[in-house]
């Protein structure tokens, strides 16, 4: 494996941590900006177009960075440009596709996820299907060519030219006193125009390459049938694996809004207490930042184990894997359960929805062992399963988000999300199991866990007692900040105290060996 390969992994890796932190945060400064009802439209409208945008890309990046390097391996530079011309057809019929299904359903969508006032929404965030899968292509192109930055340096263009803009916008038009419904319509542009620069940037890169595929023999309606064939049977599977996790999403969008309904929430009432719910979403999002940035590379390690049939190594990538996602997972959820009520005041400007802030922050532990279980599964050549577990999981999402709405209002929702994430991750682990008889919990999962409670004792107990109901946001964040500081200082001196963590595992996070020396 090449240094430049290894280089540019990791600079993909770093892109995508950044990426996700931007892509979770911004919804705060939306939300104080623009209020809970935006919040609750974009919450409603996104999962949607993911969805979407998951089936109009098709695992294509992927799919032709592993045709493109086995190609390039042969020399075969004409089958390098039918793959790369063929790809850009598909993404750009895809693209078409998807964008004319969703402005065409705009009404009936708008009408299924609580109202007309999502609609707008729908339609300007569909604009962007027109152009990230040819987006997608060029980052796939450059891949397989181990190539990682291009696309790192290009999800970081996106997405921050995407959260810049949704912050100006959402400034703009909230001065500008316009509606709800067109503010959520608005900073909806910010995903297009983030595209659209990153296409432009992947572009420029693409016309400077000395890689820039080239044959003599002209194209042909043949060369699209058989190359299109063999990028499908690679990209589908992989892009049902990316759809199975979208999916729940977009279960709460389409059920928590009728269910709203049923049980007597009616008009934009519908759109504010899903904002209500968007809250915890966006710091869920912020605390599963480490298990589908960091955890999820080590996957391709195992079905590359497991190609070499060294199915020792195979099970010790995943044993690694389970024990830092807990390690990272279990101190997020019990800190976001515990200072759920200082974090909705500093963060959110009051403490409305603070107990469903709480349980979906607890679920996040759930969430990232669910993703982290999905992405082993893939890697054990049982995508399949996964996809079927996913889908149980969304079926059954939708009945227990109807029952528990109906007896506890929106908090129903959040009992409904702990509950679902729970199952998930128990049915996954027993696949799991029975694939390669790795212990799914181990003497160290306990000390993390038994290490967060202790640590969520000391700095919650404290947070019960204080009346915060009279503090401004200043002092809700810094409370919240300080809290933080001390529950990771007593986090980290439990589990190294108990052997929670080895010595070897404790050096391999990055600054963690300067650290040491320094200090000794």
């Amino acid at each position: 494996m090449s240094g430049t390969f290894v280089r540019s992994t990791l600079i993909l890796t770093i892109a995508t941590l950044i990426s996700k932190i931007l892509g979770s945060v911004f919804r705060i400064p939306l939300q104080n900006i623009a209020g809970d009802e935006v919040l609750g439209i974009f919450t409603l409208v996104y999962p949607v177009y993911m969805t979407a945008l998951i089936l109009s890309v098709a695992g294509i990046p992927l799919a032709i960075s592993q045709l493109i390097s086995k190609a390039k391996v042969k020399n075969e530079q004409k089958e390098i440009r039918n793959i790369f011309v063929t790809s850009s057809i598909l993404a750009v019929l895809f693209g078409l596709f998807s964008f004319s299904l969703l402005t065409g359903l705009s009404e009936q969508l708008a009408q299924v996820l609580g109202g007309q006032n999502t609609k707008l929404s729908i339609i300007i965030v569909s604009l962007t299907l027109l152009i990230a899968p040819y987006m997608a292509v060029y980052r796939g192109f450059f891949q397989g060519y181990e190539n990682m930055t291009p696309t790192a340096f290009s999800q970081v263009i996106e997405q921050f030219i995407r959260v810049a803009l949704v912050i100006i916008i959402a400034y703009y038009t909230v001065s500008m006193d316009f509606s709800n419904e067109i503010v959520a319509g608005g900073v909806m542009v910010g995903s297009s125009i983030g595209a659209l620069l990153s296409l432009v940037y992947l572009r420029y890169l693409f016309q400077k390459s000395p890689l820039k595929p080239y044959s003599e023999d002209k194209y042909s309606l043949k060369d699209f049938k058989t190359t299109s064939r063999k990028i499908l049977k690679v990209s589908l599977p992989i892009c049902v694996g990316a759809l199975t996790m979208a999916l729940l999403n977009v279960v709460d969008s389409l059920s928590i809004p009728f269910s709203l309904k049923v049980a007597g929430v009616e008009g934009t009432e519908i759109n504010y207490q899903y904002g209500l719910y968007g809250r915890g979403l966006s710091l869920v999002q912020i605390a599963t930042v480490f298990s589908t940035s960091i955890v999820l590379p080590l996957i391709p390690l195992i079905s590359r184990n497991l190609a070499q049939k060294d199915y020792g190594n195979a099970n010790k990538i995943i044993v690694k894997s389970q024990n830092l996602a807990h390690l990272f997972s279990w101190p997020a959820a019990i800190g976001l359960l515990t200072l759920a009520i200082p974090l909705n005041l500093g963060l959110f400007t009051d403490l409305n929805g603070s107990l469903v802030l709480a349980l979906i922050g607890l679920s996040s532990v759930f969430t990232s062992l669910t993703v982290l279980g999905t992405g082993i599964l893939q890697g054990l050549e049982e995508s399949k399963m996964a996809a079927w577990i996913i889908v149980f999981g969304a079926l059954m999402k939708v009945v227990l988000n109807f029952i528990f709405i109906q007896l506890y209002g929106l908090v129903g929702a959040a009992i409904s999300t702990l509950l679902i994430y729970v199952l998930l991750w128990l049915i996954n682990s027993y696949f799991i199991w029975k694939k390669t008889k790795v212990k799914i919990i181990s003497r160290e999962t306990f000390v993390q866990f038994g290490s967060s409670i202790l640590m969520g004792a000391i700095i919650g107990v404290p947070t019960l007692l204080l009346g915060l109901q009279g503090w401004g946001r200043i002092e809700a964040l810094l409370y919240s900040f300080g809290s933080v500081l001390v529950g990771a200082v007593i986090y980290i001196i439990a589990i190294i105290s108990l052997k929670g963590i080895s010595i070897e595992e404790l050096n391999r996070i990055p600054g963690v060996r300067t650290l040491r020396k320094k200090n000794s």
